[in-house]
């Protein structure tokens, strides 16, 4: 008999010192409903990152893209104003907006010519005289809350969810002395994993545990020894001090500075800092079994005479990627054994991931009593 949803919440004990802690069970891995619930209840709730300041700076640019399940397109307004909306029109709910990004004047249905200004509201409709009760004010594209953060721009389907910066939480002031603004967008890397976008996450929170074993190049500038880890609000900090090192050519000559910085931001967003240099990686589920994994590179010069060194780094990072690629979908397989249930935590290693577990665990909950409550 298949366990209820309540059921499999239940398993996991989010109140377990970290000592005596275990990881969510398989079942949140591998079960469709759950990735339904995160789906209403985690990515709907969050404010999620969905593109680039410099993407939308002028008047008329825009970006469309999809959050949640849901389409959406943000845009620069006439009047400097950033703003989102879903990207469904009002009429028979066609795209308005089929390019992932570009400049307009106007926001243009191509299903049947439908209108809207660039602060979503409805500009024109046409052969629609005749058709009483209508108010063209009350038609306009539904607005979605935007707002900015460093270089970056997110979006929250939630109208009641707090705003951007009080999510972020400390991540803002600890995030600031490293410059990111200051950096340039280079290029762009999208893999496409057979596994639950989770695994991808715990992956990255396990505190370094699988870099020495997987990472031999990027193991080579890090300090393991001294590799920190830090919780606070909705965030992680790994960090670690950088050595040099001759053992790993590649990675040595771009992996430089004097400390390697790896931001965790609850639940998908990860942000990775070393000297001139900044990676983003956003992980974005696709069902319970695949998750889309969008790298973003930036760097202090993009300029030619730096072009050859940029796609060096690139390649590194790369590498570093396909590595994790084929044990996380090595992982996948195993959450579907009936050998496994759940693994328990590293102390010096897995805080991260305890601390991704206890804030899914609470949003998952939280809508379960929410939608519970609600057919009650």
């Amino acid at each position: 008999m298949q366990s209820s949803i309540e059921q499999i919440l239940s398993i996991y004990d989010d109140r377990a010192p970290l000592s005596q802690a275990s990881t969510i069970p398989a079942a949140w891995y591998v079960d469709p409903r759950i990735a339904e619930l995160e789906r209403l209840n985690v990515f709907s709730k969050t404010w999620q990152l969905v593109a680039r300041t410099d993407q939308v700076k002028s008047p008329g640019q825009f970006i469309a893209t999809t959050v949640a399940g849901e389409p959406i397109v943000v845009v620069r307004g006439n009047d400097g104003a950033l703003r989102a909306f879903y990207n469904v029109c009002r009429h028979h709910a066609a795209a308005v907006v089929t390019q992932p990004c570009g400049h307009a004047t106007l926001l243009h249905c191509p299903y049947h010519g439908w209108n809207y200004g660039l602060d979503g509201s409805l500009k024109g409709m046409p052969e629609f005289e005749g058709v009483e009760n209508f108010d063209r004010a009350q038609n306009g594209l539904v607005p979605i809350r935007a707002e900015t953060w460093e270089c970056f721009v997110f979006i929250n389907l939630d109208g009641h969810a707090a705003p951007l910066a009080e999510f972020l939480g400390g991540l803002v002031k600890r995030v600031a002395p490293l410059g990111i603004s200051h950096l340039h967008y280079f290029d762009r890397r999208t893999y496409n994993i057979n596994c639950n976008w989770k695994v991808f996450v715990d992956n990255y929170l396990d505190g370094g545990y699988h870099v020495p074993h997987l990472h031999k190049g990027l193991n080579s500038v890090l300090d393991y020894k001294q590799y920190t880890i830090e919780n606070e609000d909705r965030y992680c900090l790994q960090s670690s001090p950088m050595v040099a090192s001759d053992e790993d050519a590649s990675t040595g000559a771009v992996r430089k500075g004097d400390r390697a910085w790896y931001f965790w931001q609850h639940p998908n967003l990860m942000i990775n800092c070393y000297a001139g240099y900044m990676d983003t990686n956003l992980v974005i589920p696709v069902d319970e079994d695949h998750c889309t994994v969008i790298f973003d590179f930036y760097f202090a010069d993009i300029g030619e005479a730096s072009r050859e060194y940029n796609e060096q780094s690139v390649n590194v990072g790369n590498r570093v990627q396909e590595e994790d690629l084929g044990i996380c979908e090595d992982v996948q397989r195993g959450l579907k054994s009936r050998s496994y249930r759940a693994g328990r935590l590293s102390v010096r290693r897995e805080a991260g991931e305890q601390l991704f577990h206890r804030l899914l665990a609470a949003d998952l909950r939280r809508g379960f009593e929410l939608s519970s409550a609600a057919a009650d």
